[in-house]
């Protein structure tokens, strides 16, 4: 079931002040994917969400959930929340602790009054597929917070809604049961083949999961496409530097050839990714951390040329910091007035302080909006 909004409008008023929470938002939501609404806090994620399923009204535009119009100013139209077949795990597990795993999950069958057997066959069909068979007489405050977050997804797929929504629903879980929930979610749901549309700050999350993602600030979507072209091939500034750890360098371009854009940067020319910009333009250069690859030279010695190393692009620079996180060293380059980060193999032998100089492959040199 796909997601159609058109123009979707949401003001608030706060401190006499009006803040424009959706400023006309136009976005397609493919059926049968996992699409990750992605930003920073008050960009207008959970807003969208929100009035998705009915919870906040908008002031202008127009919802359809798989062809259906659910609310529209100009239609008249406003369906309520428990008519348009949604599901929703909210970040909080909303579970009822003197409730038991079964009759957590069995809650939306009940008030709909289906069928006692039926709801018997349906409720422990779910919990199976979220792994938690066997628990269902278990109390909900005798779960683990990955276990009741799961009881929380059962309850909203139990329904068979046409679209399960999720508001940031992992944050509350510790780093590692996060990873496994993450993994678990992002197989079931491939598995069923539902619409779901996540909301999440987290760019691990968005890019783990997603199928789809769009990022949003400002009540504006920036830019949206699948993980892949989020994170290496960005058009944005902001959207570069969000989803991911990335050295940013004013540079302005220098010309086109035919299989590079050239820039000029604080330390000379550089061949980058081709991007359509015309000589002259003020741009970023944004390179990953893992894609600067140093290499340790004695002090004095001249940086290989281009012939040497086969490479377009290389640059020379002093190791300023150098910090070990665990299967990689995380070290600070200063290359004249810019300090750069980069990722470093454990077994380069080189410290704090050595010059190094380090290969940037015009195909990971990505340019974005200045």
């Amino acid at each position: 079931m796909d997601i159609q909004i058109e123009g979707l409008v949401k003001t608030y008023v706060s401190e006499g002040r009006t803040v424009r929470a959706l400023d006309g938002i136009d976005l397609h939501i493919p059926a049968n994917q996992i699409f990750t609404l992605l930003g920073p806090s008050g960009c207008g994620k959970t807003t969208l969400l929100r009035c998705i399923v009915g919870l906040e009204t908008p002031d202008d535009g127009e919802i359809r959930i798989g062809g259906e119009v659910v609310w529209s100013r100009s239609k008249r139209v406003a369906v309520p929340p428990e008519k348009r077949g949604l599901g929703m795990v909210f970040q909080t597990y909303a579970i009822w602790p003197h409730m038991s795993v079964f009759d957590n999950v069995a809650y939306p069958l009940q008030v709909r009054g289906v069928a006692r057997a039926a709801i018997r066959e349906k409720v422990l069909q779910v919990l199976k597929h979220v792994q938690l068979d066997g628990l269902e007489g278990r109390s909900a405050t005798r779960l683990s917070g990955g276990q009741q977050q799961r009881v929380a997804l059962a309850r909203a797929l139990v329904a068979e809604p046409k679209v399960i929504l999720f508001d940031e629903p992992l944050s509350n879980l510790d780093a590692k049961l996060r990873e496994e929930t993450r993994k678990l979610l992002r197989h079931f749901l491939t598995e069923l083949g539902i619409t779901a549309v996540y909301v999440t700050h987290d760019r691990v999350e968005a890019l783990a999961l997603s199928d789809s993602i769009a990022v949003l600030n400002g009540g504006h979507i920036i830019e949206r496409g699948d993980p892949q072209k989020i994170y290496f091939s960005a058009d944005h500034r902001f959207v570069a530097d969000f989803i991911g750890r990335a050295n940013l360098i004013p540079a302005t371009v220098h010309e086109q050839q035919p299989d590079w854009t050239v820039v000029r940067t604080p330390w000379g020319l550089v061949s980058c990714q081709k991007r359509d910009f015309a000589p002259g333009s003020q741009v970023t250069l944004c390179i990953r951390p893992e894609f600067l690859h140093l290499t340790a030279r004695p002090e004095g010695s001249a940086p290989s040329s281009t012939e040497e190393t086969g490479v377009r692009n290389v640059v020379e620079g002093r190791v300023e910091a150098l910090d070990f996180v665990g299967e990689v060293y995380e070290a600070e380059v200063r290359v004249d007035d810019q300090v750069l980060l980069a990722r470093v193999d454990p077994t380069l032998a080189v410290g704090k302080g050595d010059m190094v100089h380090f290969a940037l492959a015009p195909e990971h040199c990505l340019l974005v909006t200045a």
